[in-house]
């Protein structure tokens, strides 16, 4: 009886169990509202990460890395235009209102060092989620040209 409690706990201290867990993968940055897609904008553009910016810039049809509409080339040189205009240390959603389109309009204020500016983000609901649009670059420009 007693070599076969040891069997037994031997056998149960070797096995091996495995669990399944969800991996995120870069493809994976889904934003269910409006609110997690401008969080999710704005820190890959804190972070300077252009795949994640690609993944959250879109419109009604999806991201716009997806599309056709523009070069590869063309979207890089865009994103690092975005990159340095909306560059921040920390920032705060004003407001959120709706907008024409079934779109969000939500005003960010953006602060870098001692500067905060003010601009609005322009957000559509695309076929499986919430994109950025588009952004007010005007009263952010100076915060480009910082460093």
């Amino acid at each position: 009886m007693k070599k076969l409690l040891i069997g037994f706990l031997l056998l149960t201290a070797c096995t091996t169990r495995s669990k399944e867990v969800p991996v995120r993968t870069g493809s994976s940055v889904v934003s269910s509202g409006a609110r997690p897609a401008l969080d999710a904008f704005l820190s890959a553009i804190r972070s300077k990460d252009l795949q994640a910016l690609g993944a959250n810039w879109g419109d009604k049809d999806g991201a716009i890395r997806d599309s056709k509409r523009i070069s590869r080339d063309e979207l890089e040189k865009r994103e690092l235009l975005l990159m340095c205009y909306f560059n921040h240390d920390s920032y705060a959603v004003l407001n959120d209102e709706a907008a024409a389109g079934g779109e969000r309009k939500m005003t960010v204020r953006l602060t870098k060092g001692t500067l905060n500016r003010t601009t609005d983000f322009l957000l559509a609901s695309g076929p499986d989620r919430w994109y950025v649009r588009s952004g007010n670059v005007e009263p952010v420009r100076d915060l480009c040209s910082r460093k």
